[in-house]
């Protein structure tokens, strides 16, 4: 939060802040990781429109990626499943920026707290 620039920011501040991350985690709806592309594609038949001059290319495709135990899996997608799930992964885009917001809180007031002596 203020790591950066030197100043110190009061443990009241840090809570608020803290609350309303988690009152905005909460309100979230539910989050679903990956990403939505849209794309585009050239077939192998070469008397194709997709091979002419300008190219009109096949698609759109709508794909939904992500990580499945350490693995690529991607999904094509009709319009509609596209449009159900565009919210979800928006929730796991903003879930995943409160989440470092609260870890970068944690950070400043661990930077902050006084050292107790030893014995």
């Amino acid at each position: 939060m203020s790591g950066r620039t030197g100043a110190r920011v009061e443990p009241a501040a840090i809570e608020r802040r803290r609350a309303a991350i988690t009152a905005e985690i909460a309100a979230l709806g539910l989050p679903l990781p990956g990403s939505l592309v849209e794309r585009r594609t050239r077939c192998g038949n070469p008397g194709c429109r997709c091979h002419g001059d300008p190219p009109q290319l096949h698609g759109p495709y709508l794909t939904w990626t992500r990580k499945v135990q350490n693995k690529t899996v991607t999904r094509t997608l009709d319009t509609e499943q596209a449009k159900r799930l565009r919210p979800l992964i928006d929730n796991a885009r903003r879930l995943r920026e409160l989440v470092t917001e609260l870890e970068t809180l944690a950070l400043g007031h661990i930077d902050q707290a006084q050292p107790t002596p030893r014995s």
